[in-house]
């Protein structure tokens, strides 16, 4: 069993990593952090964002090798090849290669090492529609990887994916006594999360515009970056990316998310959370997910606003959904999204 080896060298490949903020790196960062625990060698090669990051240091253990800064374009993957041809020692010291996404990087060193173990995790999609282009790169990845994870299981409807495994994150479960810590601002809301068309960001803005004029006092604070940041409008609070973003989640009486790690970050904080679409991926990204009786979807910002009063006045139903949705959660630690990857590595071998 991989598990019990641990002389075991595992490269990831990643676009971006900490001190980025976003859903994949942190993934990237919990797993790689319990398996350093458990005695295996992590080494992550992500790009260089920001430029003032080293090209070169350990981070909890985690050796992290950046790829030098590069402007997007055609020349990009070239200069990402030349460069891992470089430092190609990194991948011959590897036992296992598993790429999140970006296995195009790996791409012809496939050819070069045929024997190599390389698998893929897929997060997320591009955008909506999707493009051809975007299609054939999932399979042409899926077709030279060993096996995969799948983050959702609308990736196999809309990419035609087979997946490995099929996950949707994973969470830390807090400390109990941390939910009873902080008093509740009762009329308010917390948003984490891209400002972004995916995470439907706007739709909560104008939500909150409207709810206003009937709770006055109601307030969204937003934990995010991204193109729609500072928009303008009364009962909205930017308070950008932080590290802690999470802890916040106890002080707020709802969580807007949209993305599968804020949602099961709010569930876990036992907080009701309310989800919107705004197309047909996003929709079955969030109704074809396991949990999806436990929160709660809207299609709009009219039904959004109607089912925020609906549970304003149905504390009872709410409660009962918090607690069914945190039973469930429990189950999906990061300890167990590591099981799964040792897994998947273990059937293949």
């Amino acid at each position: 069993m991989i598990e019990s080896s641990s002389n075991m060298n595992i490269l990831f490949f990643s676009r971006l990593f900490y001190p980025h903020v976003g859903g994949v790196e942190k993934h990237v960062m919990e797993i790689s952090r319990i398996l350093i625990k458990k005695g295996y060698k992590v080494t992550i090669v992500a790009e260089q964002n920001p430029s003032k990051t080293k090209l070169r240091e350990v981070i909890n253990g985690i050796e992290v090798f950046r790829i030098p800064k590069l402007k997007d374009g055609k020349l990009k993957k070239i200069k990402i090849w030349k460069w891992l041809w470089g430092n190609i020692r990194l991948i011959k010291n590897a036992d296992i290669v598993h790429c999140h996404d970006v296995f195009f990087w790996y791409l012809p060193f496939k050819f070069i090492f045929p024997l190599k173990k390389v698998f893929t995790t897929f997060h997320g999609y591009e955008s909506y529609p999707l493009k051809q282009k975007n299609i054939l790169v999932r399979k042409i990845s899926e077709k030279l990887s060993i096996g995969n994870i799948c983050i959702g299981d609308f990736i196999k409807k809309w990419y035609g994916t087979k997946p490995t495994y099929v996950s949707y994150g994973a969470v830390e479960i807090p400390n109990s006594k941390l939910q009873i810590s902080n008093k509740i601002k009762q009329e308010s809301a917390v948003f984490m999360g891209r400002l972004d068309e995916q995470t439907g960001v706007l739709t909560y803005f104008e939500a909150v515009r409207k709810i206003r004029e009937k709770i006055p006092d109601f307030k969204l604070t937003v934990f995010g970056d991204g193109k729609f940041k500072n928009k303008n409008g009364e009962g909205l609070e930017f308070k950008g990316f932080i590290d802690n973003a999470q802890k916040q989640i106890y002080k707020y009486n709802l969580v807007f998310a949209s993305r599968y790690l804020s949602i099961l970050e709010a569930m876990a904080a036992k907080k009701l959370v309310f989800a919107v679409y705004n197309n047909p991926i996003k929709e079955d990204y969030l109704k074809m997910s396991p949990f999806s009786k436990y929160i709660i979807i809207s299609e709009s910002s009219s039904d959004l606003i109607s089912k925020i009063l609906f549970f304003r006045n149905n504390e009872k139903l709410k409660n009962e959904m918090i607690e069914k949705g945190f039973a469930w959660i429990k189950k999906h630690t990061w300890k167990e999204m590591v099981n799964t990857y040792i897994e998947l590595w273990n059937r293949n071998l």
